[in-house]
């Protein structure tokens, strides 16, 4: 259901309606909530004097606490600190391009996010936009992407068969998500380059790219 297009330009997808349910990540694919997100890493590296920019890129696309006790195992305090300056901190929070075109379409979808139940909130709100009635977070599932659990757990909620489901995904841990879930996996040019999302089906600039049902 993916159409190519020639070398160097973007490929867009054939009508999303062609799939039973779409998966869509959060932050990097719905929202740009980079501004936090890097506050909030930096000041852990600063904590344990780690670097930075390698923090925060293990950190795409996976669960805090995971991360933080990957890099600060003798830290049990962290995970806890960690999501109450996210939840504290939306500034600079804003909805991606077709974000909001494509959570109001008349689509059977869910989002599947490394996020807390409440963080996530926090940053849908913050960025103007609608949360679907399916939700799937990282407080709710024992292993975070890139394990299969978070969008075997979406699918099954919406109540269709994985085969049958497209993933919108922007970082290599939610590509393999997805890929290990037997989804189709589209990635959003957002916050990785684009050697680092080889593992999709086909790589898009931003969602504009997708070709929405409309509505009756």
């Amino acid at each position: 259901m993916v159409a190519t297009g020639r070398p160097g330009e973007e490929r867009r997808l054939i009508e999303l309606a062609g799939y039973a349910a779409v998966l869509s990540d959060l932050d990097g694919t719905l929202v740009n909530s980079d501004p936090p997100v890097r506050r909030a890493w930096t000041s852990f590296a600063q904590r344990h004097r780690l670097d930075a920019e390698q923090v925060i890129a293990t950190a795409r696309g996976r669960p805090s606490r995971e991360v933080a006790i990957e890099f600060a195992p003798d830290a049990p305090e962290e995970p806890g600190r960690l999501e109450h300056a996210e939840v504290s901190d939306s500034e600079g929070i804003t909805a991606l391009p077709g974000a909001l075109q494509l959570l109001t379409a008349p689509l059977t979808l869910a989002i599947v996010t490394s996020c807390s139940r409440a963080l996530a909130i926090v940053r849908l709100r913050a960025a103007g936009l609608p949360a679907p009635p399916a939700l799937v977070c990282a407080d709710e599932i024992s292993r975070g992407k890139p394990d299969p659990e978070p969008y075997l757990l979406g699918a099954e909620r919406l109540g269709v068969a994985p085969a049958d489901c497209v993933v919108l995904e922007d970082a290599p841990a939610g590509i393999a998500s997805g890929k290990a879930a037997g989804m189709t996996v589209i990635a959003v040019r957002t916050t990785h380059e684009p050697s680092e999302l080889a593992g999709a089906d086909a790589v898009i600039d931003t969602l504009t790219a997708l070709a929405l049902p409309r509505a009756a």
